[in-house]
């Protein structure tokens, strides 16, 4: 598999008409009401999705819509059915939810502070259409990963994460993280919207650690979608096994 970003770089009429149809799964609606939302399109439901512009972890950027349109369209390479997945910066849940509804056993994580909003997303958004109920916990990222998540118990088939890397003092902490999760035939898929230094340089950092495939490349979104594990780790199938 290559490590490339240059690996599967779309044509600008591909970039337009798939980031025209990512846009397209997000809806106002109608009229007016009481509680304000934004509506999603995404495994064959309608998506409610509260943000708060008081924080900014709670609101929904599009990388997140990039990686839920990926999973929703690619559900047979990438099958999310009984797969045990962590989801870091979850903010507004969406991406929880469009897991859980694909059939995924999901620990959603974030901060504190953002844990009432998101629990509340995915709560009305997943309660009767999945077989499994979402947990939503805080994580801090760099801190009591061994106690929170013991490795010796805890082990994901994906790491999800959409738009986690942006000017922040934390991106060490974030990598330290992504490290303790990613077990050897865990993959990573992360979606990022590259905007100045110091974030890009995250993903040559990224690489030190893990081997890393691009998705998707959006240059009209600013965004790629990447898929990564383990260096040490064999070369993992789309079905998240490893290959033999």
């Amino acid at each position: 598999m290559e490590d490339s970003d240059t690996a599967k770089e779309a044509g600008p009429a591909v970039d337009a008409d798939l980031a025209k149809d990512i846009m397209a799964r997000q809806f106002h609606p109608s009229l007016f009401r009481s509680e304000a939302w934004v509506g999603y399109n995404f495994a064959d439901l309608e998506i409610h999705i509260k943000e708060s512009t008081d924080l900014y972890g709670a609101v929904l950027w599009p990388s997140a819509l990039v990686l839920c349109q990926f999973l929703d369209t690619h559900r047979n390479e990438y099958s999310l059915t009984d797969k045990n997945i962590i989801e870091l910066g979850a903010g507004t849940g969406l991406v929880t939810i469009v897991s859980s509804l694909l059939g995924a056993k999901v620990t959603s994580t974030d901060l504190p502070d953002l844990l009432g909003n998101l629990q509340y997303n995915v709560s009305r958004n997943t309660k009767g259409h999945c077989k499994y109920i979402p947990v939503v916990t805080e994580l801090t990222w760099g801190q009591e990963l061994e106690q929170r998540f013991p490795r010796a118990i805890h082990s994901f088939d994906y790491i999800l994460a959409a738009d986690v890397v942006y000017s922040h003092p934390y991106l060490e902490e974030l990598l330290d993280t992504f490290d303790h999760l990613c077990q050897d035939n865990t993959q990573i898929l992360w979606a990022m919207r590259f905007r100045l230094d110091p974030e890009n340089s995250f993903v040559e950092r990224f690489r030190k650690r893990f081997n890393l495939e691009l998705l998707y490349n959006l240059p009209s979104l600013s965004i790629k979608l990447y898929r990564g594990w383990r260096k040490d780790q064999r070369t993992a199938s789309h079905s998240g096994e490893a290959a033999a």
